[in-house]
């Protein structure tokens, strides 16, 4: 098993290296608008109901678990800003992201997995066409352009799912619960936010197409490949989060103001 384990890396790592080679002199203008813009409708209106839907049910049981402790503290006016921060900095970045693996990513993976193993690929070549250019980058364009927007509209939705539960079964008007989280949200916040989304675009894209194009093995290789990604994928996601997480919002200074 572990023998096995080794020469799958190792046959991983001379594939990723036989890849860079041939694609030293990488011409982006040979890049077709179509095919980006292909790309992005496939990864922002095909993900967009999934998301919203996602982020308007995990934030109602979110809100569930963290409203009844404030009422119990007697903090009502803090409810609506500890959700906002929440939301925009950790919530709707990671919980979008791994949507988009799910969901984008596998699809990559699966792609050009089968077109490296039915020799798709190799084809490109003998037409002088680069598969870089051609396959991988319209999709890491558009997986770091459709993240941040779909982050965004899953953070409006959220919100509005708190706010609606909370006036729903605890009586919080809906102006103190923006207005709270008025005062918490930041543009700087969500600059970060929208920074920390692009980088996990461009992660889960970069990850997802090298998966595909390095399968061996036939339709179980593609398999593997896919199961490869996505798993390689999440830790990516998860470890870079942590990282940019600390450096970002890592001050001691409170974000919520007193109101």
């Amino acid at each position: 098993m572990q023998l096995n384990l080794y020469r799958f890396y190792k046959s991983c790592f001379q594939s990723i290296n036989s890849i860079v080679h041939k694609n030293l002199n990488l011409n982006i203008f040979q890049i077709e608008l179509y095919s980006i813009v292909e790309q992005i409708n496939m990864v922002g209106p095909g993900s967009l109901l999934i998301s919203l839907t996602t982020a308007f049910f995990i934030s109602l049981v979110f809100t569930l678990q963290i409203a009844k402790e404030f009422l119990y503290l007697n903090a009502v006016r803090l409810i609506g800003a500890v959700l906002t921060l929440a939301f925009i900095r950790e919530l709707s970045p990671v919980l979008t992201s791994v949507i988009l693996i799910g969901r984008v990513g596998s699809c990559f993976t699966s792609e050009l997995a089968t077109m490296t193993v039915t020799e798709q690929i190799d084809a490109l070549y003998l037409l002088n066409t680069n598969p870089i250019v051609y396959l991988v980058i319209p999709r890491i364009v558009s997986c770091s352009v459709m993240l941040p927007i779909l982050t965004l509209l899953s953070f409006f939705t959220s919100l509005a799912s708190s706010a609606f539960i909370c006036f729903t079964l605890y009586g919080i008007s809906p102006v103190i619960f923006f207005t709270s989280s008025a005062t918490a949200l930041s543009i700087i916040d969500v600059v970060k936010s929208l920074l920390k989304t692009i980088i996990f675009g461009f992660t889960i894209s970069l990850i997802s197409c090298t998966c595909g194009l390095i399968t061996k093995g036939g339709a179980r290789g593609v398999g593997q490949s896919t199961t490869l990604s996505v798993v390689i994928s999440l830790l990516a996601v998860f470890i870079i989060d942590c990282i940019l997480s600390y450096l970002m919002f890592n001050r001691l200074d409170s974000s919520i103001q007193a109101f």
